[in-house]
């Protein structure tokens, strides 16, 4: 059986050429399966399409959270639900190409992968994007150790236990991609079409992207904990050097020669001040986060789930 999975908010204007364009092919690869479409808090009408596509259409179901908690979270709320052999994820704005969905499964079943990735053969995004996707992939790669060249694109496969060990896990923040390779030994990845958004604006602007790279640094790597260690351990060396230079220097050449001091005194002392205050925040980042974790509180809430069993109530 194989499940997609796909986050949706605020995609009104994609949502019947969505369902539509997947029902096809689903139908036509001649598996099981089922739609999962998790409600991420939308304010337009996503959710009424969504719940009013359940009556004519019995894979479909719909997840309802309590309120919006971003993309990956959504995700998870779609795999705590899932019940295929096979994970699809996908985006709701149709960049994704439904009918790619068979490719990854024929690869994954053919390598007995447990992973396969997709890499977007022509962005049809803007040059901001595009940027910002090359900066996430080098850090992940750097990050994880697994040379994959696109993290970013959505459209991944899956195997169950796979999906059911990140369920598990329960990380109140998380890179999904990224946290799978924690589970999987076989990964792999394809290329895949991209396409113009149908409809609407992107959900992700700058401010959830930088989010985003917080997530993933903090969440697999402690490298802002060591490059404040070494740079710590070099800036005092540095300032014991220069420390030393200033009192060579003021001996040789009298006081007059840096303007008494002052100015010197001003930048070594605005420096390290700086220093400190990113110091502090890098770790109230990190004990932030450890905060939220020991709290327990659930990444996401699921608030109603509608299938065609009762067309908009609780299955």
């Amino acid at each position: 059986m194989i499940s997609v999975v796909i986050p949706v908010h605020n995609e009104e204007e994609n949502i019947p050429l969505l369902l539509a364009r997947l029902r096809k092919v689903m139908e036509g690869f001649g598996r099981p399966y089922e739609i999962i479409c998790v409600d991420d808090g939308s304010v337009d009408r996503s959710l009424e399409l969504l719940i009013a596509a359940c009556s004519n259409y019995p894979h479909l179901k719909v997840v309802e959270l309590t309120r919006n908690y971003g993309q990956h979270p959504a995700v998870m709320a779609g795999f705590s639900q899932a019940r295929g052999d096979v994970v699809v994820t996908m985006d709701a704005d149709l960049q994704n190409p439904p009918e790619e969905i068979p490719r990854l499964i024929k690869v994954m079943e053919e390598g007995d992968y447990e992973v396969v990735g997709t890499v977007r053969r022509v962005r049809r995004d803007s040059y901001f994007r595009i940027m910002a996707s090359r900066v996430v992939n080098l850090i992940t790669r750097r990050i994880t150790g697994i040379d994959m060249t696109d993290w970013g694109c959505m459209l991944r496969a899956y195997r169950r236990p796979v999906v059911e060990k990140m369920v598990a896990y329960a990380e109140q923040a998380t890179f999904i991609p990224a946290l799978a390779t924690v589970f999987a030994k076989r990964v792999t990845e394809i290329e895949v079409e991209h396409e113009q958004r149908h409809g609407g604006k992107t959900n992700y602007p700058l401010r959830k992207l930088i989010n985003l790279q917080f997530d993933l640094v903090s969440a697999f790597s402690n490298l802002p904990l060591k490059v404040l260690l070494y740079g710590g351990i070099i800036m005092s060396f540095l300032g014991m050097a220069f420390g030393l230079t200033l009192i060579i220097a003021r001996l040789y050449f009298g006081a007059a020669w840096a303007a008494q001091g002052v100015f010197t005194l001003f930048a070594i002392l605005f420096f390290f001040v700086g220093m400190q205050f990113f110091a502090l925040g890098v770790l109230g980042e990190y004990l932030g986060r450890i905060y939220r974790e020991v709290r327990r509180r659930p990444s996401f809430v699921i608030q109603r789930i509608y299938g065609p069993k009762d067309n908009g109530g609780n299955l």
